[in-house]
């Protein structure tokens, strides 16, 4: 599904990304841990096109496709989504109304008619009750107001709504309590299916032990460092950072 190689990546002149290679495949869920400062959140920035990043070298195909001539929005409508660390707040727009627009924009790049608005209804509601979210909260103006963790519930509604074929969750953990990372990671799994697949960007181990991850891999000074199962993450949890260097590529 998604083959990155080489990807060097730089803002401002500085270089950020020193050269990624990665591999997920359709039903996989992988997990990139490592320090503050390691480039986690730039790889998952460079894979969703956002332009203040500046792609150097490499290439990231998805789905047969290189992306590297693609802006975020076309990257988007191919099935690529992408979690904030810090949701944007929209005022006077509602959660419903918010997603309406989404899923529309997202059909008319794809060549389809707007959803009809009985359709539209039926999906949010499914939607919204799967991942037990009150009607109230589709009424209220988007992340206006909301908690650490209503703002996650809401990315994750998001993302049960536009079904995309790669979520890319960038610390999506940050901040929550322990009831809140619950309800993400329970949504996250909830919407796993063998077409598929996850990105979790993470500095704790604890998210993993909600959402299992089938590859671990860490990041250290712009690259992969080390690739393992689930048991490197308790590891890493145990050991911390220090033992891995970048010059054990």
């Amino acid at each position: 599904m998604l083959k990155i190689k080489n990807l060097h990546a730089s803002i401002d002149d500085k270089e950020i990304l020193k050269g990624i290679n990665l591999e997920i495949n359709p039903g996989e869920v992988h997990a990139i841990m490592g320090p503050n400062g390691s480039g986690k959140s730039t790889l998952s920035s460079v894979i969703a096109g956002k332009e203040e990043f500046d792609m150097t070298q490499g290439e990231i195909v998805f789905e047969g496709e290189e992306l590297s001539e693609l802006d975020p929005e076309e990257r988007a409508h191919k099935g690529i989504f992408l979690s904030f660390q810090y949701p944007i707040e929209i005022p006077g727009v509602s959660v419903t109304n918010f997603m309406k627009a989404a899923i529309n924009a997202h059909r008319k790049a794809n060549g389809q008619e707007d959803m009809r608005a009985n359709e539209m209804l039926k999906l949010i509601k499914e939607k919204s009750e799967m991942l037990e979210i009150d009607r109230k909260f589709l009424s209220r103006s988007l992340n206006e107001g909301f908690s650490g963790g209503e703002k996650k519930r809401n990315e994750i509604f998001q993302m049960a709504v536009l079904e995309p074929k790669l979520a890319i969750l960038d610390e999506t953990d940050s901040g929550l309590d322990i009831d809140a990372l619950k309800v993400v990671a329970k949504g996250v799994n909830k919407l796993r299916t063998k077409d598929n697949a996850v990105l979790l960007i993470t500095h704790y181990q604890r998210l993993l032990n909600y959402i299992q991850p089938d590859v671990v891999h860490v990041m250290v000074d712009g690259k992969i460092v080390k690739t393992g199962g689930k048991e490197l993450a308790l590891e890493l949890e145990e050991k911390g950072y220090e033992w891995l260097k970048p010059e054990q590529v």
